[in-house]
């Protein structure tokens, strides 16, 4: 976030994360921290303000690229030019050291809490009232924030409220693991104090954390582990599950499975609805993605303030003059970014007319042009995916006046800048020429927006009630009508065919099986198409657990029709094609063999030994969460990785640089 902190407060963030550090009585003896220690800080509204802010750890645009709207690649629904070893079963490995399995951010947090919560009740910070609580509540709502992360990537996690004393003993026993649902429990209490004292409108506005915001963080957790419970029940990935880990580890263990469902589907619905109800979705003026740069749904992801969004909960500002700046638009705005959207994810947006793109009378032209595959459909993906001939710029032109216009894909080039599929991202374009110009990036970024809450409410009542209730229907047509799709969801149930959505998609499976329910597939096809590039689409397809049937069936992923009409787009001056098929003797390959498939396959263009997803994206069961690294084992066990007080996630064993067991 934006951090107007005086000199003398950086100072201290810097020396308060060095609190419990071997060696930090030297630190203090350095100028100017002589009249800054612990005892004299966290005593006022400012010192609790620089602190929270301080640890603000969400996922923003940074570095590099397309920033957020890259974080779908290695999904079905996005690719790179590179691939990530989770769908190599064998190549992700168990670290020897580091991983998920940390507390450096929870004992921030926990040293936070610890210090200002007694200080408060008793009256002793100074500052405003209101204040003074709002930031009690991002202690608490950041402490729930990183145990999520923990619960996503490690399921079960030991639940400390304390910072801890250097003793080895007592850390020993404060790393046993708790059972997952416990720690989601634990996760909602914090949230819930933190709903009690955020303000509505809270000190710095939206970039800040809001009451609204931590209502629809809580939706987001207790709706994910009310699936994860469901989808995964049965397996070691539950706790008390056939293979559970933490059986005869776990102290106290008392599990009701169903009871536990209920539980968070319950709370999933109340904390999305609180926020649906009170926030209306951005307008969307719906035009045909030739110059969207006056809508504002489209702008509301490349708008320098998002402040005025009402959708918007909470998103980070940048400042070039301040230094503060990203270079996803030099990106997003001139190339294809490293990244494109799966010829799956693509084919699975809906027409407008509420239609499959298979159904008979749905009106697709097909895909012999990119042109083509946007006409009559969704909205979202008019907007938000490139074509040939759109506007790149309002705010320059070339030389001869004309407008700058969007260039064919880039499918050939070099690969930090590749249209890697020939269907390339859109949104977050900025329509302005400054924005472009390396690292002077300003846009703003999306931490939460409301429509979220629409579609948690949806999938949550559906589960717990078999059938959409009112409230659900009215948030469905919302999102629907937004988007420019038929609003009457049950002409798209009763056209669905599960057989041809499982070639487009992951989530038409869970456990292994394709779904039946056209119903539930279409609330998961909902939350895909309204999410586009926005990085939900792994978490969801974790939690659905829709990647078993990789196991026995790899997916290959593909993108646009190269080998059609559209191969007439890469020829020379001389008119000879610059499109070198796989495996073409003496020459390096380009794209992938037209015999094998008339679309692109970005995966299929270099055969050999090295390029591990040649033959599709595979699946092993441990993936669902990560390895423990074994320096933790060691470290909390006084004979061998096989003695230590916590145990390792299903499938995978205690021995460095080894794969799943499966």
């Amino acid at each position: 976030m934006k951090r107007l902190i005086s000199n003398k407060i950086y100072t201290v963030l810097i020396f308060l994360g060095f609190v419990g550090i071997t060696g930090c009585n030297d630190y203090l003896d350095r100028a100017p921290l002589s009249d800054v220690t612990p005892e004299n800080y966290l005593w006022s509204e400012a010192d609790l303000a620089a602190y929270t802010i301080a640890r603000y750890n969400f996922s923003t645009h940074g570095g590099w690229g397309p920033g957020i709207f890259g974080y779908d690649n290695h999904t079905d629904n996005q690719a790179s030019s590179g691939f990530a070893t989770r769908w190599v079963p064998g190549e992700w490995r168990v670290p020897q050291s580091g991983g998920s399995w940390n507390f450096g951010n929870i004992r921030q947090a926990n040293y936070f809490l610890e210090t200002v919560v007694p200080r408060w009740k008793k009256g002793g910070i100074t500052g405003s009232t209101n204040n003074i609580a709002h930031y009690v509540g991002e202690g608490y709502f950041l402490r729930a924030y990183e145990y999520f992360d923990k619960v996503q990537e490690l399921g079960d996690f030991p639940i400390i409220k304390n910072t801890l004393p250097d003793q080895l003993d007592q850390l020993k026993l404060a790393s046993k693991r708790r059972p997952r649902n416990e720690v989601a429990r634990f996760i909602i209490s914090d949230l819930d104090s933190a709903i009690q004292l955020l303000s509505t409108a809270p000190p710095g506005g939206k970039n800040r954390i809001s009451k609204q915001a931590a209502q629809l963080f809580k939706s987001r957790v207790a709706l994910h582990e009310a699936t994860w419970l469901i989808y995964h029940r049965g397996t070691a990935h539950v706790p008390g599950g056939p293979g559970w880990p933490g059986a005869g580890k776990v102290e106290n263990f008392n599990f009701n499975i169903e009871e536990e469902i209920d539980f968070f589907l319950t709370e999933a619905m109340e904390a999305s609805s609180a926020v649906a109800d009170a926030v209306p979705l951005v307008q969307n003026i719906q035009d045909d993605g030739y110059n969207s740069s006056t809508n504002p749904y489209f702008k509301m992801f490349a708008d320098q303030d998002l402040s005025k969004y009402s959708e918007v909960l909470l998103w980070r500002q940048y400042d070039p003059t301040q230094g503060i700046s990203h270079n996803v638009n030099h990106y997003i705005n001139r190339n294809g970014a490293n990244t494109g959207y799966t010829r799956g994810f693509v084919d699975n947006f809906l027409m407008s007319n509420g239609l499959p793109i298979y159904a008979v009378g749905s009106g697709y032209e097909g895909d012999d042009d990119i042109s083509y595959v946007k006409v009559g459909r969704d909205n979202r993906l008019q907007l938000f995916m490139k074509v040939p001939g759109e506007l790149m710029y309002k705010d320059n032109t070339n030389q001869d006046g004309s407008p700058i216009l969007i260039g064919r894909p880039d499918i050939i080039g070099l690969a930090e800048t590749r249209d890697v599929t020939g269907y390339s991202v859109k949104k977050g374009m900025a329509y302005s020429f400054k924005e472009s110009e390396g690292s002077r990036g300003s846009i703003g970024s999306i931490v939460f927006r409301a429509a979220e809450a629409y579609l948690n409410y949806i999938e949550a009542s559906y589960l717990k009630e078999g059938s959409i209730n009112g409230k659900a229907e009215q948030y469905w047509r919302a999102i629907r009508t937004r988007a420019g799709v038929n609003p009457d969801f049950t002409v798209t149930i009763a056209a669905t065919d599960m057989n041809a959505e499982a070639k487009n998609d992951f989530a038409a499976y869970s456990a292994g099986q394709l779904l039946s329910d056209a119903t539930l597939y279409n609330i998961r096809r909902e939350r895909r198409s309204e999410f586009i590039a926005e990085g939900m689409r792994y978490t969801d397809l974790k939690r659905w657990r829709a990647l078993d049937q990789l196991r026995d069936s790899p997916h290959i992923i593909e993108g646009f029709k190269v080998w059609g009409p559209m191969q007439e787009w890469y020829k020379d001056e001389n008119g000879s094609s610059l499109l070198i098929e796989a495996d073409t003797p003496g020459r390096t390959a380009n794209v992938s063999k037209q015999s094998e498939s008339a679309y692109l396959r970005p995966y299929r263009v270099n055969l050999s030994g090295t390029n591990q997803v040649k033959d599709g994206y595979r699946w092993a069961t441990a993936h669902y969460l990560e390895p423990i690294a074994i320096q933790h084992f060691l470290i909390t066990s006084d004979s061998g990785v096989e003695g230590s007080l916590i145990y390792q996630n299903p499938g995978w064993p205690l021995q460095a640089n080894a794969g799943a067991t499966e």
